[in-house]
């Protein structure tokens, strides 16, 4: 009985350990019960079992419903469970003094409940195994709580899988054009369970789709251009600059959007405005399937995962609208129009390079020459800079002013490096100029640290035909002014010759001899037309990955065969 509150509390002295014994023996039972735990005895020689009300508890049996067979407990457990317990007991009654499990058990109403199983046994002399005493409890809040531990770790792990798969994909995107293959591509799209995503930039006051994947044509050529002000969830996001996560059954309120929701099987979208120094500069709609809610958890995500992708579109932006401009103050500095001269078929072509977005120093150039005959030049002056792209400028039109003074190419090259050094720009450069008399063929090359032409031949087949080469331009020269060494060479009826610049023939992982055989190929199985010939080379090396340098080339034939056959005669 518990004592009342307003008797005088014992002192302890008048407290004997025999009563607080006995108090004890007469509460714990009581006390296991309510904490779900309960005692029992195993004899295995009788194989009975005797199960205290907590035990029973445990089991969810009634006293009377329990005949103290083991079969009538193992009945109760999951299956599976029920096994590996006998196999784990057996094991411990062969080798050790006690063993702990946790199983199922299958209550009345047919629910299962995790409980745990504490044993001790107690052997004979002999070491055989008289009694097993022990304890069963109600393990499924501990487990609810291993488990909700081990959800919150595996959605931890899939947060961080999310944002390092989305990083990485996007930390080599420099143009919006690889945002787009970043996003959209597996590794994105699979990491955040997307169905189908949609990103949009702000231009000129409306949402322009510039990504889609996972959706019909006809919902970007729909919803190609949206205003700001349209009652549309994307356009909701990007004017309050918050997130918009919408169900299926919203989205269909929407009548623009209705048409592309009504017959899929879309069932939440999450609709993340990019923000990035402090304004909006697009949207990324991400669409689900077997989605109907975002637990707070994955919207932080999702908000984590926007502002990442905002970094990268705003930094390909830029990017591109960079490169545009380089590229085109590089274009600006080349020849507008290629000049007709009689008896010459004259292709030319300039591609930057497909990484990095500074101008550099490639050019090519033709100048048509007193007496009929035509100058061809190529070059690169070194770096990858505005200065380069300077520099190619000035030295572009003193060739042209040597060459039109009539000088032969040997001096024209050498008043070319003069010129050069006098700039006092620390660059030098590299050329190939030659000059073709198209009514013999002859063509007198002079090579300044360049790599000499190819020459294709009628059926197809090429030559390198070596050119004596002098030191780059710009370089201090042993005997000042002294002419670069020239090479003749004679250019057939059918033949056309290929000038270029370094990046037609480096590639990355490649030494400049197999560029040039892959080159002879690419030449070689070309088109007879020129500039067809010229476009089917620039579009085989952009196909190619990790082309690292601009290319500027020319092409030259002769049309006068008959002047050709008459001056070999």
């Amino acid at each position: 009985m518990t004592r009342p509150r307003f008797l005088p509390r014992p002192s302890p002295a008048s407290v004997r350990s025999e009563d607080l014994e006995a108090d004890l023996r007469a509460d714990l039972q009581g006390v296991l019960a309510l904490n779900g735990m309960g005692g029992f005895i195993w004899e295995p020689d009788c194989d009975t079992v005797f199960l205290d009300p907590g035990g029973l508890a445990v089991f969810d049996l009634a006293p009377d419903a329990f005949d103290g067979r083991p079969e009538t407990l193992t009945r109760r457990l999951h299956p599976e469970d029920a096994a590996q317990l006998e196999a784990q007991v057996s094991e411990a009654l062969a080798s050790r003094d006690g063993y702990g499990a946790y199983f199922r058990v299958r209550r009345s109403d047919g629910s299962l409940r995790w409980a745990h199983v504490q044993g001790h046994i107690r052997r004979d002399r002999a070491g055989r195994p008289r009694r097993v005493v022990g304890i069963v409890r109600d393990a499924s809040a501990e487990l609810q709580h291993l488990t909700q531990q081990a959800t919150l770790e595996a959605d931890r792990r899939r947060q961080t899988d999310v944002v390092e798969a989305t990083t990485s994909a996007l930390s080599q995107a420099l143009t919006i054009e690889d945002v787009n293959t970043a996003l959209t591509s597996e590794k994105v799209m699979g990491a955040i369970g997307a169905a189908s995503i949609v990103l949009s930039l702000v231009e000129k006051g409306r949402l322009r789709i510039v990504a889609t994947a996972g959706l019909p044509p006809e919902y970007a050529r729909d919803m190609q251009y949206v205003r700001l002000d349209d009652p549309l969830p994307v356009a909701e996001a990007i004017r309050t600059r918050k997130p918009r996560f919408t169900s299926r059954q919203e989205a269909l309120t929407y009548p623009r959007l209705r048409p592309h929701v009504v017959d899929t099987d879309f069932t939440a979208s999450a609709i993340l405005p990019l923000i990035a120094q402090a304004r909006p500069i697009g949207a990324l709609a991400i669409i689900y399937r077997h989605k109907d809610r975002f637990t707070p958890e994955e919207r932080n995500l999702l908000q984590v995962l926007g502002g990442t992708v905002a970094q990268s579109v705003q930094r390909a932006v830029l990017y591109d609208e960079e490169h545009a401009i380089a590229v085109g103050l590089q274009q600006a500095m080349l020849p507008a129009v290629i000049p007709e001269v009689n008896g010459t078929r004259i292709a030319a072509r300039y591609r930057p390079a497909r990484t990095g977005h500074q101008i550099g120093g490639d050019w090519y150039d033709v100048v048509a020459l007193p007496t009929g005959r035509v100058g061809l030049v190529v070059g690169d002056v070194q770096g990858h800079d505005i200065h380069a792209s300077a520099v190619m400028g000035q030295l572009r039109i003193a060739l042209r002013a040597y060459a039109a003074e009539g000088h032969p190419p040997g001096t024209l090259l050498a008043r070319a490096s003069a010129f050069l050094h006098d700039l006092d720009t620390e660059r030098f450069a590299t050329c190939l100029y030659v000059e073709l008399d198209p009514a013999t063929g002859r063509a007198q090359l002079v090579r300044a640290g360049h790599h000499g032409p190819l020459v294709r031949h009628p059926g197809g087949g090429c030559s390198r035909p070596y050119v004596h080469g002098g030191l780059p331009l710009g370089l201090p020269q042993y005997s000042g002014h002294a002419p670069y060494p020239t090479t003749e060479l004679r250019l057939g009826p059918e033949d056309t010759m290929l000038l270029c610049t370094d990046g037609l023939v480096e590639f990355r992982g490649m030494d400049v001899d197999e560029g040039l055989r892959q080159v002879e190929t690419i030449v070689g199985e070309g088109p007879a037309d020129l500039d067809s010939l010229a476009e089917h080379i620039v579009a085989t090396v952009e196909s190619r990955q990790g082309q690292d340098d601009d290319v500027a080339l020319l092409l030259v034939g002769l049309t006068t065969a008959d002047l050709v056959r008459r001056a070999h005669a």
